[in-house]
């Protein structure tokens, strides 16, 4: 039985676990250069910058996180408050057992409740197992825009 809650610090070591699993996959296991310290600090000190959903199975009487979606919050000139999706994210033997539509909802949900005029994020352009799921919400794709970034 698979339950979703928002994610505790308690978590965040299990999170980045997920974390590094995506970055072999996406073929960049060396990219993650987050801290366990700063990742939770990030989620749940002071300041918050990012908020999760964390899909949990059940089974057994014993909780095993087995996905997780994180968010924070984007301000566009043009719309306003839109939630960022920047990962969700399913353990491999997790997959295609219907988890990620189940936190897709919960975030589409809460951008609703939260009045946000939309969500946004990125998907790998060969990543099709990916595009397939996001195609089923009539996502829009934009390849006018061209990614840009500055490690500092």
């Amino acid at each position: 039985m698979i339950t979703l809650r928002r994610a505790e610090k308690k978590d965040c070591k299990r999170l980045l676990e997920l974390v590094h699993e995506l970055a072999l996959y996406e073929k960049a296991p060396n990219e993650v250069t987050v801290s366990l310290e700063h990742f939770e600090e990030s989620s749940f000190g002071k300041n918050p910058v990012c908020w999760s959903w964390v899909a949990c199975d059940n089974a057994n009487n014993k909780e095993i996180i087995v996905g997780f979606a994180l968010y924070y919050i984007r301000y566009s000139t043009w719309k306003g408050q839109r939630m960022y999706l920047e990962d969700i994210i399913i353990t491999e033997n997790y997959r295609g057992k219907g988890i990620g539509k189940l936190l897709m909802n919960k975030l589409i949900d809460e951008a609703k409740e939260k009045k946000f005029s939309g969500i946004v994020w990125q998907v790998l352009n060969w990543n099709e197992p990916a595009i397939h799921f996001y195609k089923k919400y009539n996502a829009t794709f934009d390849d006018e825009w061209v990614n840009v970034s500055i490690d500092v």
